[in-house]
């Protein structure tokens, strides 16, 4: 069996292919950090289907959680970004 794990460009472009996901990114920029409960509030999805979304982001690296008593909360984490800004800037001549 091949284990196959996605270089972290292709994790983070993945990530952001879904508008949930970038939805979620852009309310996670308006906040230091931000409850679950208090991202997921403005979506018509489960907290179980925002939970999954947040599960891609942090595998890519653009949320990070952390757990506090019974509240998790999100952190942005940019990083990822950078890689990708440097691949697209490499194209931005064609456009």
């Amino acid at each position: 069996m091949v284990n196959y794990r996605p270089a972290p460009l292709d994790r983070t472009f993945a990530a952001l292919a879904a508008p949930t996901r970038r939805a979620l990114l852009a309310r996670l920029g308006e906040a230091d950090t931000i409850s679950v409960s208090d991202l997921a509030r403005p979506f018509p999805v489960s907290l179980p289907a925002i939970m999954k979304h947040l599960d891609v982001l942090s595998e890519a690296g653009l949320v990070t959680r952390s757990k506090t008593g019974r509240t998790v909360s999100c952190r942005l984490n940019a990083a990822p970004m950078q890689q990708a800004l440097e691949w697209l800037a490499r194209y931005q001549r064609f456009w």
